[in-house]
């Protein structure tokens, strides 16, 4: 049984998860808590004034980010997500297990004897990219959706990802292909039993805590154009 943050970490590098197994270091460090926290202050924040918003740790400016908190409040299930019912609930699937920060109730119902079903979130204390989630994150939402399908034995068909440091909540659906890179994740994890090969020329080795040691040696732009 694997924890949904090894597999994030697996899709990301898996020689990068090689090294936290073997030091004993994936628990996330206080600022990144803090940041997460971020999501359960949504109606809060939104009312908040200027100086409260430059104290939190946003990484936008006080104006925009309440704006982004008005887009958000015209979503469907903004109740939910300033106020879920269940928070950082545990989730142990077939394969995997980890947290939902939040369990959105299903809105309406799918028939006139089952209800739509519930929305797990995973929330990122992290940047959102220009569209999408991450990978390593879309990861881990679908499988935190596959394991809430384990335990309510129905499907799941999505999960969020928050990132209320920017006030952004995108949507991963769980399509054929984003049902693959959970795979392939999960196959990566499990076949660790010593370092794997070293990434080569990527800018995911930059901000990895585990450079030095992992010896990865990167090119410059000149050195790749000959200069």
């Amino acid at each position: 049984m694997l924890a949904l943050s090894d597999l994030a970490t697996a899709a990301y590098c898996p020689r990068q998860l090689y090294y936290q197994r073997r030091d004993d270091d994936r628990e996330p460090p206080d600022e990144a808590r803090d940041r997460q926290a971020l999501a359960f202050r949504y109606e809060e924040l939104r009312q908040a004034d200027d100086a409260t918003l430059r104290a939190a740790p946003i990484d936008v400016f006080p104006e925009e980010y309440r704006a982004r908190l008005d887009r958000l409040a015209a979503r469907d299930d903004w109740a939910a997500l300033a106020d879920p019912t269940d928070t950082r609930v545990y989730l142990r699937g077939r394969d995997c297990h980890g947290i939902a920060y939040k369990l959105l109730a299903g809105r309406g119902r799918e028939s006139d004897d089952e209800p739509t079903p519930p929305v797990p979130t995973l929330v990122s204390p992290g940047e959102p990219p220009e569209n999408g989630v991450w990978t390593r994150q879309t990861v881990r939402a679908v499988g935190l959706a596959k394991a809430l399908a384990w335990e309510e034995k129905r499907e799941i068909p999505r999960a969020l990802v928050e990132y209320p440091a920017h006030g952004v909540v995108r949507e991963v659906r769980l399509t054929t292909r984003k049902k693959a890179a959970y795979r392939e994740a999960l196959r990566s994890a499990r076949s660790i039993d010593g370092p794997p090969p070293r990434l080569r020329d990527t800018s995911k080795c930059d901000a990895c805590d585990y450079r030095e040691q992992c010896g990865v040696k990167t090119r410059s732009l000149r050195s790749l154009l000959g200069l």
